[in-house]
This record gives C-alpha cells, sequence and structure tokens, in this order.
C-alpha cells in the first residue's frame, strides 16, 4: 500500500476534506472572490488578467491588470475572460483561476481540493461543462455547482429551508439572477445578461450622445460607483469623468450629477425590474403570498445602486430589503455550503 493510500485509511473522512483546502469561488464577470474552508474569504480581485503576447506568459492579474485595461502597450493584451457571469476565454480562465488558487492554498497538497463553484441560474450545460473543465484543470478533486441566488440566500443568511418562500434578486457584473426559494430549492427563476456592465455602457452611450465626449467603460463604472442612482430627483452629487472631444478629437472633462447617471441607466434598470416581474407572473399564487410578506431580497454590486430598493418596492409593491453584505453573500453562501455540506447538497446544481 502506497504512502497515499495509508494515509487515507488512518485519517477520518472530515479530517481528508480539511487537509485538502476545501475552496468555494465566485467567479464573476467583475470580481473573483474565493473562499478556504475554515479561513473565509481570502481573496477578492477583478476578473482581468493581462497577457504578454511575445511569448503568452502572464504579465498580471486581478487589480493590477485591470488598471491596465485601456492603457496598455501593443506588446500586452489585458483580457476579461468572464463574459455575463459565463467563460468566454477558457485558456485566460484557467490561467487566472491557477494564479488566483496558487496565491491562497499551498502547492504542497496530499489531497485534491473540492471547489464549490456559483453560477448563473440560466447557465446552459454547455457552459456549465466550461467551468467544471476550468477547475479540474486548476487541480479540483471534486467540483459541485451551486446557482447564485441560492448561494446569495445562504450568505445572507436566510432561511432557505423553509417552507414559506422567498424572492432573491442577485445584480452581478454580467447577469441578474432573480430566483424564488423554498424548501431548500428554487422554485422559479431567470437570468438575464444585463447588470451592472450595463449599466457603464448606458453612462458611455449617454455621456457620448449628450456631451459628445467619448469615456471609457473604467471612467463610467467609477461614477456608476460615486454618484449611481435609480432616480432622476436623485441628490445634487457630482463627478467628473474626463474622456476625448469627439468634435476636436482633444481630451475634454464633463461634469456628471447624480440625476444625469439615473437618467442615464434608467433603462438597464427597467429590463431588471422586467426581470422580476417575470419570475413572478411563474410563481404560484402560495409563494406569492409569501413574497408579499417577506419581501424581496436584493444582494449583489448592483444593489448598492443608490434607491434601487425603493424603485423596486414602489414598482412591485412589495417590501424590499437588502443584503447586509451584498458583495460577498454569494461566495460566504457557497463556502458555508461546503462547510454544510449535507444540509445544503439539496440546493446544489450538482
Amino acid at each position: 500500500m502506497g504512502l497515499l493510500s495509508r494515509l487515507m485509511s488512518i485519517i477520518p473522512g472530515d479530517r481528508v476534506s480539511s487537509i485538502a483546502q476545501d475552496l468555494a469561488v465566485d467567479l464573476g464577470t467583475a470580481n473573483t472572490l474565493i473562499y478556504v474552508r475554515e479561513k473565509g474569504i481570502v481573496l477578492n480581485e477583478p476578473s482581468y488578467i493581462a497577457m504578454n503576447t511575445r511569448d503568452n506568459s502572464i504579465h498580471a492579474v486581478g487589480m493590477e491588470a485591470k488598471v491596465m485595461y485601456g492603457r496598455a502597450p501593443r506588446n500586452i493584451k489585458v483580457l476579461r475572460p468572464i463574459k455575463d457571469g459565463v467563460i468566454s476565454d477558457p485558456d485566460a480562465t484557467n490561467l487566472m483561476i491557477k494564479s488566483y488558487v496558487g496565491k491562497v492554498i499551498s502547492k504542497v497538497r496530499l489531497f485534491k481540493p473540492r471547489f464549490m463553484i456559483c453560477v448563473p441560474s440560466g447557465i446552459t450545460q454547455v457552459e456549465m461543462r466550461a467551468v467544471m473543465d476550468a477547475a479540474f484543470q486548476c487541480g479540483a478533486g471534486k467540483v459541485h455547482l451551486i446557482e447564485e441566488p441560492m448561494s446569495a440566500a445562504i450568505g445572507s443568511g436566510l432561511p432557505v429551508d423553509e417552507t414559506r418562500g422567498f424572492m432573491v434578486v442577485d445584480i452581478g457584473g454580467g447577469t441578474t439572477d432573480v430566483a424564488v426559494i423554498s424548501m431548500g430549492s428554487i422554485a422559479s427563476s431567470e437570468s438575464a445578461r444585463v447588470a451592472g456592465d450595463e449599466m457603464d455602457e448606458a453612462i458611455v452611450d449617454y455621456v457620448r450622445r449628450d456631451h459628445q465626449v467619448l469615456i471609457g467603460v473604467l471612467e463610467a463604472e467609477e461614477a456608476k460607483i460615486k454618484i449611481g442612482s435609480a432616480y432622476p430627483d436623485a441628490n445634487g452629487e457630482t463627478w467628473s469623468v474626463k474622456g476625448r472631444d469627439l468634435s476636436m478629437g482633444t481630451p475634454k472633462e464633463v461634469i456628471l450629477t447624480a440625476s444625469q447617471v439615473a437618467e442615464a441607466i434608467e433603462e438597464p434598470l427597467e429590463q431588471i425590474l422586467k426581470i422580476v416581474r417575470d419570475v413572478m407572473d411563474n410563481t404560484t399564487p402560495e409563494l406569492h403570498s409569501d413574497i408579499y410578506s417577506r419581501g424581496i431580497f436584493l444582494t449583489g454590486g448592483g444593489s448598492l445602486i443608490n434607491g434601487i430598493d425603493r424603485f423596486i418596492q414602489e414598482r412591485m409593491g412589495v417590501p424590499v430589503k437588502k443584503a447586509h453584505d451584498p458583495l460577498t453573500s454569494v461566495v460566504k453562501g457557497a463556502g458555508r455550503a461546503l462547510e454544510e455540506f449535507d444540509r445544503y447538497k439539496k440546493s446544489l446544481v450538482c
């Protein structure tokens, strides 16, 4: 009997998973978060990777790569390998995940770790296979998938096991996932590829149309974070964005107000509202009653937009509450599902 086999025969099963440093991964369009079992969140980095095109080597990952976006020289290509919540560039994704995993767990491991990966509720079988393949190529021994709204509910401490249902709206960078959860499973759900990225693009389009200035998506993202609002009658906050004057070809600064940003992102917000309505339309009267009494729970980075809870509440006539920590609730839920696997295994996709 080899050394590994002898060790496995004498180490209790629950200790094997601990030694293996199991981890949960929220592989998001905007950010990648990693939760290591019994340690908590150990990594939160932008989902960016910069490649040297001369030798196809990694130049930078995470925040270091993000700040190069739109600024890198010709021999450096900055990529966002996750698009709309799913893998769009498998090779770059594998390299990015390997780099992140190498940062957070020991390179010398007796056992391959389990991966719990969060995925959009509308993920296809092909997209699901791409996620699992990426995890196996990064050294996973076993891979489990959990839908993001379910994971967000668990991470927010919501009673997913109860018979009475509730609705979760997870507004991320690439997708918005809406789900009605009851008895530890998803009763109805919908995922649409409209979320934070579409808000950024809407701000870019607004500045180009109304000010004839072309700004980058990172400038737009910062404006959204700083003064983003769901209401045109927002407070008088302002934010400066800089870009290229389309008529003169020279650099130009534009001062945006919170009301202008609200006008710019009105269409993406209306699309998100439509998803909520569509899921409600496909929900049973009994669960309708539960949702009206318990409310809708918002999570994800998009839920930080000022007034978005009031925006949904006024139009749906249902109480809306924000998660305590919307940026990390998804990965925290996946981590908890790892640590209490028997309790939550019925809530997993696989």
